[in-house]
């Protein structure tokens, strides 16, 4: 295995210029979701595995949106799973950006462009390892399976749990190419509750207000206040989590500074949406606010849900409130679970530095595959600071690293 190992680590430095140059190339595919059309890209990536004689299983969840499954190996034994998603998150004001957000550009040791990090640096990555270990004949006592979904940006109830749900794969362990610091995977995810907040108001002319008509979003704009408290709920944090998460929270305190740490045994509330009125001379009769909040550990999403409506009544806000989006609890896989140990073992060996798994302020697919039995964590290169912004880009150094990763995590894991 050691001679193998040798031999990977050696091909992929060898090689990495066709690794950077697959990365270039998935960004410069618009892939953004919304509209959300995977056609394009996913061609490419079929085209692409077929050049190493891998075959790739198409299964469409609309006519524009396309999962791939591709597995090498298939030997008796256990199945990894790659897991990676096609679709970005829209570029927005193309002037704002340095360099064009799909250019793939690569310049002073970056990748540049919409997806960069978020997620198609990783997406090369297990693209281009699983290619090589099946192109140098890699004896592997088991499956190693792509699974390349498109939809991930907007709910993702067109990749993941469409295929997970449709008995389409399983697997023993999977591992998705999320971006992640480049010595930490992700190995929890807080929970999700997203919800619509409905409020009615009575139309009037607008030169009337405030003595006629009852504005619906001033309403919407003390409701937006009352659900800041949301960030005051006390989770009780089950006894198992505590040292995870306490590492976790000062893993976040040094890589984004201050006492960001604290989202993790907090509430988050983000008020992403809010629309009302039909014209500006009209006391307006609607308004919707779409809020996104993330539940810790310790804390259900319906817990979060009762609060909010709590908090509205004693604000004195008559409103709607419905689910909306994501719903679900927090949810890990304990740093015991092989696949957790192999990757880490990976890291280290790649990177010579320590190494260790902690949990994650968002919420993910990890949580499909977790829901279905199947051990999972998080880890793809990336620059953190730039995901869903202007001028997002990823280290070359960080793609070669992480391609390493996965070639060895399917190494050590497909033959223990």
């Amino acid at each position: 295995m050691n001679r193998w190992a040798e031999t990977i680590v050696h091909e992929i430095e060898r090689r990495s210029d066709d690794l950077i140059a697959l990365c270039s190339r998935l960004i410069q595919f618009p892939s953004e979701n919304p509209p959300g059309d995977s056609r394009e890209i996913s061609r490419f990536i079929i085209d692409y595995l077929a050049q190493y004689g891998i075959e790739t299983q198409i299964y469409e969840a609309s006519s524009t949106m396309w999962n791939l499954l591709a597995t090498i190996g298939r030997q008796p034994g256990k199945h990894l799973i790659y897991c990676g998603h096609t679709d970005v998150v829209p570029a927005g004001e193309r002037s704002a950006w340095a360099v064009p957000p799909f250019s793939g550009a690569v310049q002073d040791g970056y990748i540049h462009g919409r997806g960069a990090s978020d997620m198609k640096g990783g997406l090369a990555g297990i693209l281009f390892a699983t290619a090589l270990l099946h192109h140098l004949n890699v004896p592997l006592s088991g499956k190693l399976s792509l699974m390349i979904v498109p939809d991930e940006e907007t709910g993702g109830h067109l990749g993941v749990p469409w295929v997970l749900e449709r008995g389409l794969i399983t697997g023993t362990a999977a591992v998705i190419a999320e971006p992640t610091s480049p010595y930490n995977p992700t190995i929890g995810q807080k929970g999700s509750c997203w919800f619509e907040v409905v409020v009615h108001g009575t139309p009037a002319h607008g030169s009337l207000s405030p003595m006629k008509g009852n504005s619906a979003i001033l309403k919407a704009a003390r409701a937006i206040l009352a659900l800041q408290k949301l960030w005051e709920m006390k989770p009780d944090i089950p006894p198992e989590m505590k040292r995870i998460l306490a590492l976790s929270k000062a893993h976040m305190n040094e890589l984004h500074g201050g006492d960001v740490g604290a989202v993790l045994d907090h509430v988050s509330i983000n008020v992403g949406v809010v629309q009302g009125g039909t014209k500006v001379n009209v006391v307006p009769d609607t308004c919707v606010l779409q809020v996104d909040t993330r539940v810790p550990f310790g804390l259900a999403y319906t817990d979060v849900l009762e609060e909010a409506k709590r908090l509205l009544v004693d604000a004195g806000v008559e409103a709607e409130i419905r689910p909306y989006g994501f719903q679900g609890n927090a949810n890990w896989t304990p740093p015991s679970e092989e696949i957790v140990q192999r990757l880490v073992e990976a890291i280290m060996s790649v990177s010579g530095q320590e190494a260790y798994g902690v949990l994650q302020w968002a919420s993910s697919d990890a949580r499909h595959f977790r829901a279905h039995g199947i051990p999972v964590l998080q880890y793809g290169p990336a620059e953190i600071a730039g995901i869903h912004s202007y001028n997002e880009r990823v280290s070359v150094v960080q793609v070669i690293q992480c391609a390493k990763v996965y070639a060895l995590t399917a190494l050590t894991y497909l033959t223990a």
